[in-house]
């Protein structure tokens, strides 16, 4: 591997806009079946200022739940794709969407010899060369309700449209929703959305935003970490109203968002947890149980309307919207360009033993600051060994991972350090300790941003 230690780098890309000016007839082609068009009034409603984000009713979103969890009662108790509690569900959600003035498009496909189906909403009016998506999966597993995985991020997203049309919003980018069939069985419905579009269609859409399981009881607050400006307007939403955040790693790559990434579309988005174990550190900061995963009804007959922690439904339905008012209004800034400074020297780890790669921080004046990103891409057959610590040129060090019953491989993902009391120019150091026998790896690359 070539060595490139010290060097810096630019930030990533930020949201991009596309702007080819093009209508929809041409996602409306490919493969969808059915359109509710809007009444006249809706398109030729003048256009509303920028204004921030209403407070999406709890109340709204819970009896969304409510009408899932009625679906699959009357259902065979689920809504998984193929079986007659989805379809039910696919009709609830259109039903609230034709009400409210959207055109709302089923496009059907086939997995595995059984019918499925992806419900979009289109919002009139905006550019729809410069298309906004916020988007969920609708159906469970076969095994239960679903509604925590994934009703939670259905009936949010369901509830933040139903509040553009009440508030008659009329954002410079084109709004879009939809609810994904088949997620589930591999990402099937959203896979075949985004296969169904033209090169054209697909540069048209600006951002997609996702939500898979947003009210997990046992919660923490994760954000995607993937575009930064998404990735940026929901963690300023958190940070204003004093909730930490962490980069999500549990699912990256195993929900609907990762069709769009595939394809070169920013995206980003919210989740509370899975089947991971909370920390007793995750604990201290957001509360719940330490040592008890973030949904233990995951996957399970248990995931029903008692399944839902109220306040990280509320807190997770308020930032979607705040993201689509945000992030669709034609105003939103790139994140400044960060200075980053990276080691791409292999560093093998010792089994068991303590290695450290230097990362030498020139040209900067002053402090590092409160969100010190580090990025990691550690290699390892087992990484439930490892401890991992960034250290400052100073020597204080600040713990990014513990070690635990973790049976994945590689540890790849971006920590947030508040380093603000350190000075920023100097040599920092990632050190990682194999604190066990038998398993093997060695650090691939790691990455400061400031």
């Amino acid at each position: 591997m070539p060595t490139h230690a010290g060097r810096r780098l630019p930030r990533r890309s930020s949201l991009h806009r596309a702007g080819l000016g093009a209508g929809l007839a041409g996602v409306l082609a490919a493969g969808l079946l059915t359109a509710t068009t809007a009444p006249a009034t809706a398109e030729t409603a003048p256009a509303a200022p920028a204004a921030p984000a209403p407070d999406i009713p709890l109340t709204n979103v819970k009896a969304h739940l409510s009408q899932f969890q009625a679906i699959a009662g009357a259902n065979g108790g689920n809504r998984a794709h193929g079986r007659p509690g989805y379809r039910a569900s696919v009709d609830y959600v259109k039903g609230e969407l034709d009400a409210a003035g959207y055109t709302t498009t089923l496009q059907q496909f086939t997995y595995n010899g059984t019918t499925g189906y992806n419900l979009i909403a289109d919002w009139p009016g905006g550019d729809s060369g410069a298309v906004l998506m916020s988007g969920a999966h609708l159906d469970s597993v076969s095994s239960g309700a679903g509604i925590n995985d994934n009703g939670s991020g259905s009936a949010a997203v369901l509830e933040t449209a139903l509040a553009v049309a009440r508030a008659g919003y009329q954002p410079d980018k084109h709004l879009r929703f939809a609810w994904w069939g088949a997620e589930e069985l591999g990402l099937v419905g959203s896979k075949h959305y985004v296969n169904s579009l033209s090169s054209t269609e697909r540069s048209r859409i600006d951002g997609y935003l996702n939500f898979d399981m947003i009210g997990s009881p046992n919660a923490g607050y994760f954000v995607y970490d993937d575009d930064p400006a998404i990735e940026r307007v929901f963690k300023d939403w958190f940070a204003a109203k004093g909730i930490p955040t962490e980069i999500e790693t549990e699912g990256d790559g195993r929900s609907d968002h990762a069709p769009f990434k595939s394809a070169g579309v920013p995206v980003g988005g919210l989740f509370t947890g899975a089947g991971r174990v909370k920390t007793s550190a995750q604990a201290q900061k957001w509360g719940g149980t330490a040592g008890q995963a973030f949904d233990r009804c995951y996957h399970s007959s248990c995931d029903t309307t008692a399944n839902v922690n109220d306040t990280a439904l509320d807190r997770n339905s308020d930032a979607a919207a705040h993201a689509v008012w945000t992030l669709s209004s034609g105003a939103t800034t790139p994140p400044p360009d960060g200075d980053t400074f990276e080691n791409t020297d292999d560093h093998q780890i010792p089994d068991p033993g303590t290695v450290e790669s230097p990362v030498s921080v020139t040209g900067l004046a002053g402090n590092a600051p409160s969100d010190l990103e580090v990025g990691v891409d550690i290699r390892h057959t087992y990484r439930g060994d490892l401890v991992i610590d960034l250290v400052a040129p100073d020597g204080s060090s600040y713990r990014l991972k513990n070690s635990g019953w973790d049976s994945g491989d590689d540890v790849i993902t971006t920590y947030t350090v508040n380093a603000s009391s350190e000075a920023a120019s100097g040599t920092w150091r990632l050190r990682v300790r194999d604190v066990y026998r038998s398993d093997s790896g060695y650090i691939d690359s790691w990455k400061l941003t400031f």
